[in-house]
């Protein structure tokens, strides 16, 4: 959409995709004058020297190439805690701020991630289909895995990877986790080595940023030490798995499961998983409720009308800080 707001003293900001129509039209339309997402090439060459605000979400990889064509650009708003579409070093480099929208969705995408994981473990799209297609009338549905004798790994232990230990914990499950350096306020076993963590358990939930230092983390190697009885939940991101690996481990029963929220080409989700019956599939959901979209759409607001403001951004990411270093 382009706002029809006219004044010039209106810092211009360009939208790099649809963000949430409501937080669009009745807020950003107030403060600032909206360019894009219709057009957005023809908008950049005609109002680059202007444009001084980005609100960005979705798959456009807003790199250093792209910021250059922004000369006028200080501040990357970007809808979503992950901000792997956006070159935040690039950012740095240039002294434009990036911010994201952190704690607002922790507690919804563990509550998803809770989920995730009961409907690997208790096959319940499963059992609904069988439901459905009057299986029921002809016998009972087979036998589930269980939660009981499962010990958890969790790969990331950031704010949404300590919202979903609170909740395995509660279930009375073994924890332990995999980072690059253990966490001092952490209570659970620590592992710097991914492979040895997955042989020691037999359930892997993935919630680390995607980027180039995470693709394929988890690949072939990963998933045989995670062995027959294996699950695997990933809301992470989809790059942060070898896809063509998992689906030979789920085809060739590698690993028992797997349960996920994301995928490498979103949402073009590779055929072959439809045919698994021990795979469960999600369009990236996480995060996706009326109450937790509103709350990161309003951060998203935030951040741009408090630097506008002059004072400062809310929630900046940690390649760009503020006040700056």
């Amino acid at each position: 959409m382009t706002s029809s707001a006219s004044s010039s003293a209106r810092p211009k900001l360009l939208l790099t995709g649809p963000i949430m129509e409501t937080v669009v039209e009745r807020q950003l339309a107030e403060k600032f004058t909206v360019l894009g997402p219709e057009g957005l090439d023809a908008v950049i060459a005609s109002e680059a020297g202007e444009i001084r605000g980005l609100a960005t979400k979705g798959k456009l990889k807003v790199d250093g190439a792209f910021m250059d064509r922004l000369p006028k650009l200080e501040i990357i708003s970007n809808f979503g805690v992950g901000y792997d579409t956006v070159d935040a070093a690039a950012a740095a480099e240039r002294g434009i701020i990036v911010t994201n929208t952190p704690d607002v969705l922790n507690e919804e995408v563990a509550d998803l991630a809770l989920g995730l994981l009961l409907a690997t473990v208790r096959e319940l799209p499963q059992a609904d289909r069988y439901v459905r297609a009057g299986g029921w009338l002809k016998g009972a549905f087979p036998l589930s895995a269980t939660l009981r004798d499962r010990k958890v790994g969790i790969v990331g232990m950031g704010r949404i990877g300590k919202a979903i230990a609170k909740r395995v914990e509660a279930f009375g499950l073994p924890i332990v986790y995999h980072t690059r350096r253990p966490q001092a306020d952490v209570p659970y076993k620590h592992y710097d080595n991914l492979v040895a963590m997955a042989r020691d358990v037999d359930t892997l939930i993935l919630i680390l940023p995607g980027g180039a230092a995470t693709r394929n983390l988890v690949n072939a190697e990963v998933l045989a030490a995670l062995g027959p009885r294996g699950m695997l939940v990933n809301v992470a991101r989809g790059t942060v798995v070898d896809e063509p690996a998992l689906l030979k481990a789920l085809q060739d029963k590698t690993i028992a499961a797997a349960g996920l929220d994301v995928f490498v080409d979103e949402p073009r989700v590779p055929e072959a998983f439809f045919a698994l019956d021990n795979v469960v599939l999600l369009p990236h959901v996480g995060s996706a409720t009326h109450h937790t979209r509103n709350a990161m759409g309003q951060l998203v607001v935030d951040n741009l009308v408090s630097w506008f403001a002059g004072k400062g951004p809310v929630t900046p990411v940690v390649e760009t800080p503020w006040p700056k270093a």
